[in-house]
């Protein structure tokens, strides 16, 4: 009797160290959290739909494995003669309409977040060229606008296998877009020649840039870093050279980098006035 409690305790044991690797392996290759809370909220629904779709998943294939030990023709089972049911069918067609409904209603909130680019209190246009990007920082209230392109910079020797690769090899890039903190940025998205699409994983943001359309999308960081994305459009033959690295940073150094666009003079003022 102990040897059968022992084997399956050890059994138990097994089956839990197995779930926790998979967990593990799971997390690693699952959806990033974000730092933006759109993109929390697409990942926690992401999450949510997992789990329904696992729950389903469970109920339809355990109840097939049942019926098929239970039923078998070597267990004496006789199959059954009844050709139809209307309170069956109708049970099979509400059930999915009731799960879909359930979820349709946290995926419109979140989709009526993403795509509710009002209130902004700065706009930036994202031009895609083959292969860089320009942005541009649209101001009303300045005469003069700043803008500038952002080309990759990996060194060519890296590309070419001539040399040990960087860390963040293919992300990185000469000019990068700076935008503040706590700030909501609406971005103004288009192309100067073929389909780009401009990508930040941890912004939750991905939209295509579609030349003489204008896509919107808007993005508010709460955490100041750097954060890297790409080109997710096949866009030609060098569209894995196209990375995207935006760096936020708090209000106040973003103004000081702002002026230093427009008049390094106006920059070293503002820096001593602080």
């Amino acid at each position: 009797m102990m040897s059968k409690i022992s084997s399956l305790a050890r059994a138990v044991l097994a089956s839990a160290f197995a779930l926790a690797g998979a967990a593990a392996v799971a997390a690693e290759y699952n959806m990033p959290v974000g730092v933006t809370d759109v993109s929390r909220e697409i990942q926690e629904l992401h999450m949510t739909i997992f789990w329904i779709c696992v729950a389903i998943g469970v109920l339809v294939f355990g109840a097939m494995l049942v019926s098929m030990i239970l039923h078998r023709k070597a267990a004496g089972a006789e199959p059954a003669t009844f050709h139809e049911s209307t309170k069956l069918e109708l049970l099979w067609t509400i059930i999915p309409i009731v799960i879909l409904v359930v979820m349709a209603y946290p995926a419109t909130d979140v989709l009526v977040k993403i795509y509710d680019t009002g209130g902004e209190d700065m706009v930036v246009e994202v031009r895609g060229y083959q292969w860089k990007w320009q942005y541009k920082y649209l101001d009303e209230e300045l005469n003069e606008q700043v803008s500038f392109f952002s080309n990759l910079s990996t060194p060519r020797q890296q590309i070419l296998g001539e040399s040990q690769k960087g860390e963040n090899y293919l992300l990185e890039v000469d000019n990068e877009l700076v935008i503040p903190t706590d700030t909501k940025v609406r971005f103004l998205l288009t192309s100067n020649d073929v389909i780009h699409s401009w990508w930040v994983p941890d912004f939750g943001l991905k939209r295509d840039a579609i030349p003489g359309f204008i896509n919107e999308a808007w993005v508010n960081v709460k955490e100041p870093g750097v954060y890297r994305g790409q080109c997710t459009e096949l866009c030609g033959k060098d569209h894995g050279f196209m990375p995207v690295v935006v760096r936020a940073v708090p209000k106040a150094e973003f103004e000081q980098w702002y002026a230093a666009q427009l008049d390094p003079s106006a920059a070293a003022a503002l820096a001593m006035a602080n």
